[in-house]
């Protein structure tokens, strides 16, 4: 028996079929949970699976057996979870978890759960618990073993295995006394187990708000444990506080549980880019450098935030300083101003500044004064300016050409202040064109929500070969076409800033002119330029345009590389081919940064390209520099988007006086579609049979407008300005 089982023991439960009390035989046994909240389990998706299409359902339709009797409890989150409850998954990938809501059980004792990744620079002794009826009797059964590495998300076992039944069951740290991860299955030699950090995975299924309710309850349970006076059988802060050797480095316990119990009191962050964004913050002001980890999490609550800096030391040092207290009152006064700031000064707001600023009063005097100048809205000491607001990084979408077949490699990284990379995602093996949205969807998600911070959200930067350059990103989405509309449901270009870059020069160091060509246009001003010279002339003369003769690539390089600086090319139909690849490629290089095409327009017809060559030239000239382009494209992008929603149905059905007031509506109101022609007459006698002429937006022309946006000065043109983790990789 491990030293932690009177801590463990009360919070398992068994986990069957609704209604089978104490069953000696086992016969309606599914696997074991445990609570991590008041009235809330932790297990296994496989585990409550074997109550078929009952659980997926939402129904009260899972059996808990614990300490204080028999109840059952409904599953509120999983991953995997099947897309029809009828669906019988034949294996069940990571994460392989499932919150169930307990209602009936707000007594319960609850395991302590880890708020970062496992230290695994060597084997970590853990121990294993859960139900199992492997000699034939159903009972609590654990085990001591370690925890060697990690491949791809599960957590490997040696020097024991999951019996039968542990499935569900709490991994415990016995170094830190935590919760790390859950028992998942066994293999021929190792077990796996699935971190507790995958919890955040859950995020993916809409359950942020459940998911940070519950840990704030986590937090608030344990604090209330600690500060308790009627706990005989102690909790799990003291016995992290006795198992804590002598001068281990970062915040101890208890101090970590105040300060957890008064980050639950907050309104949550809105992503992990605001947790990020201050842990970035409270690192550079603390160390005093600008070096981030090798790896990047994705934090959903202010404590886990925690959990990236309290054991944060100098680096390059013989001797490590732990300085990782230091940045955790720092971050903890960031985190009171930020939600000060958006949401008002509250009692759980002072509450935290006022243990910050007492819990700070034995830490260095640099570190007092960044506290008290955070807490005072005012710049921290030291000589380090603060950051302009903005994103916490941009997201950069690298896509290669098939080096042999039909298969696209890609990656996915963060990029910082547009020169240091963090890399993210990847597959060098590549996916056919056709299934690069589909494939990129969640690992952008994932890339974004690091990005974004408050407000001020990530940019999108694509390096594409030329042959991909009419892909439409911009209409790419975050979750799937069919979802409910939210944010995630928008087009990616209605929302953030979504440009393309060439992939095909940023393998050789920026030519002269590029660099010049991007210097001038960032002062401004702008101007447009033909990409093909001979599809503009047809499309103004329309009469002679059987005599203009096509415009070869080397003519158009010619005038291209003689447009004066600040030019940018314009063109009204795709880039990716013909006639329209080898302008492209004709501007590049002469050295132009940026273009402006349309890269869905097919068949166009003379007039529509005119127009768009005169609209486009004057947003260009209206734009002052290249930056002053970004919000007119967004908001061109949404008022093309809003416009297809205009087109009413017209045919003759109850919803017609709806209709009709709709339209007196807009008449009333020309503001509310500016650029609509007048709204066509309902009345019949005025518009004759039928349905009235379809309404055009001034809009239009500006439909699948794609842009180039590529400033020499961007990785990989140069060596990324990748450091050294701050933490090490072994603190990870």
């Amino acid at each position: 028996m491990s030293a932690f089982e009177s801590l463990v023991r009360p919070a398992l439960v068994r986990i069957a079929a609704p209604g089978d009390g104490y069953d000696p035989h086992g016969d309606r046994y599914w696997g074991t949970g445990f609570f991590i909240a008041p009235g809330w389990v932790l297990t296994c998706a496989h585990v409550v699976a074997k109550g078929g299409s009952e659980v997926w359902r939402g129904k009260r339709a899972v059996g808990i057996v614990r300490d204080g009797g028999v109840t059952t409890g409904e599953v509120v989150l999983a991953s995997p979870r099947p897309a029809d409850p009828e669906q019988v998954l034949d294996r069940w990938d990571f994460p392989d978890l499932a919150l169930v809501r307990v209602p009936d059980a707000q007594d319960a004792s609850c395991v302590r759960l880890s708020e970062r990744p496992p230290v695994i620079a060597d084997p970590i002794p853990v121990a294993l618990y859960g139900w199992s009826r492997v000699t034939g009797r159903l009972a609590i059964r654990d085990a001591v073993g370690r925890v060697h590495g990690v491949d791809g998300e599960a957590l490997l076992l040696s020097g024991t295995q999951p019996v039968e039944g542990l499935s569900g069951g709490p991994v415990v740290d016995l170094n830190r006394a935590v919760v790390i991860g859950l028992n998942k299955g066994r293999g021929a030699d190792e077990g796996a187990a699935v971190p507790i950090t995958s919890l955040r995975r859950l995020h993916r299924e809409r359950g942020g708000e459940v998911l940070s309710e519950v840990m704030r309850d986590h937090d608030r349970y344990h604090l209330a444990r600690f500060r308790s006076l009627d706990n005989e059988d102690g909790d799990w802060t003291r016995a992290q506080l006795r198992h804590r050797p002598p001068g281990t480095p970062g915040l101890d316990p208890g101090r970590r549980i105040h300060l957890y119990g008064r980050l639950a009191e907050l309104h949550p962050p809105t992503g992990p880019g605001d947790v990020l964004h201050l842990v970035d913050e409270a690192r550079r002001q603390t160390v005093g450098h600008d070096l981030r980890p090798v790896l990047e999490v994705a934090p959903q609550t202010w404590r886990e935030g925690v959990g990236l800096l309290h054991e944060l030391h100098e680096p390059n040092q013989e001797s490590a300083t732990d300085i990782g207290p230091n940045a955790v009152l720092v971050y903890a006064a960031k985190v009171a101003r930020h939600v000060r700031e958006r949401h008002g000064e509250g009692a759980a707001v002072a509450d935290l500044a006022a243990w910050v600023t007492d819990a700070a009063t034995e830490t260095p005097l640099r570190t007092r004064k960044t506290i008290a100048a955070v807490l005072a809205n005012g710049r921290p000491t030291g000589g380090r300016s603060a950051r302009e607001p903005g994103a916490r990084a941009d997201v950069l979408v690298e896509i290669d050409p098939p080096p042999y077949g039909r298969k696209f490699p890609w990656r996915v990284k963060l990029l910082f202040d547009g020169h240091t990379i963090t890399p993210l995602y990847g597959d060098d093996e590549g996916v056919e064109r056709e299934r690069l949205r589909d494939t990129l969807r969640e690992p952008l998600a994932e890339a974004l929500a690091r990005g974004d911070r408050g407000e001020h959200l990530a940019a999108v930067e694509a390096l594409l070969p030329r042959e991909l350059f009419d892909e439409p990103l911009d209409t790419w989405r975050l979750s799937p076409d069919d979802e409910f509309f939210d944010e995630r449901s928008l087009p990616l270009g209605h929302r953030r800033i979504v440009v393309i870059r060439d992939r095909g020069r940023a393998g050789r160091p920026p030519a002269p002119e590029w660099r010049r060509r991007w210097r001038t246009s960032g002062l401004g001003p702008l101007r447009a330029v033909p990409l093909r010279a001979d599809t503009l002339a047809a499309a103004r003369d329309v009469h002679a345009a059987h005599r203009i003769r096509r415009e070869s690539p080397r003519q158009a390089w010619v005038r291209l590389s003689e447009a004066a600086d600040g030019s940018v090319p314009v063109y009204c139909g795709p880039v990716s081919s013909g006639d329209g690849l080898k302008a492209m490629a004709a501007a590049l290089a002469a050295g132009h940064p940026i273009a402006l095409w349309r890269h869905g327009a097919h068949d166009h017809d003379r007039t529509s390209c005119a127009e768009f060559h005169e609209r486009a030239g004057l947003l260009i000239a209206e734009a002052g520099g290249a930056e002053g382009l970004h919000g007119p494209v967004i908001s061109l992008r949404r008022r093309v988007f809003a416009d297809e929603d205009l087109y009413l149905d017209m045919d003759p059905d109850p919803d017609l006086d709806a209709d009709r007031d709709t339209y007196a509506d807009l008449d009333a109101d020309p503001a509310l579609t500016p650029g609509l022609d007048p709204a066509p007459s309902l009345d019949p006698a005025v518009s004759g049979s039928g349905p009235p002429a379809p309404v055009r937006s001034e809009h239009a022309w500006a439909g699948n407008l794609a842009v180039l946006f590529d400033p020499p000065d961007r990785p990989p043109h140069e060596d990324p300005l990748q450091g050294p983790s701050m933490l090490g990789e072994e603190d990870w």
